[in-house]
């Protein structure tokens, strides 16, 4: 991993930016390019963001939300984004039963800087306040 490419720790998580480049050099040569490239753009893109491994993937946080994470696959990298399908952007697809929304590359070269930011900056000012949701639906129940 690149020493330019810095993640922040995750208050109370020693060990965030070690783990977050682990986790790249353990994927095979293809899926590691995507995931260093990712990185790079989203810790660019995300300043403020703190961000750790997290339920076996990096994820990046905002005051304590998920914001954008990615998971490498067989084949391809998601990068998934808590809060896309708020975004209104074609080349995010709905994934599971909220508002979590996701892109998959198989190579780094499918990677568009410029659409990423922008799905950067959309996460950054429309953050899913993921801890007042959950809680509200455990009150439901």
């Amino acid at each position: 991993m690149k020493n330019s490419i810095k993640s922040k720790n995750a208050p109370g998580a020693p060990g965030s930016d070690e783990q977050v480049a682990a986790y790249a050099q353990a994927q095979p040569l293809a899926l590691r390019a995507i995931c260093e490239l990712l990185r790079k753009l989203i810790d660019e893109a995300l300043p403020e963001a703190s961000s750790r491994v997290w339920h076996g993937s990096p994820v990046w946080f905002i005051n304590e939300n998920p914001v954008v994470g990615y998971d490498a696959r067989a084949e391809t990298v998601n990068l998934l984004f808590w809060n896309g399908q708020a975004f209104d952007e074609a080349g995010l697809s709905p994934v599971g039963k909220y508002r979590a929304a996701q892109a998959a590359f198989g190579d780094a070269a499918e990677i568009d800087p410029e659409m990423i930011r922008r799905w950067l900056r959309k996460a950054q000012s429309n953050v899913f306040d993921a801890k007042a949701f959950f809680k509200e639906l455990r009150q439901r129940k």
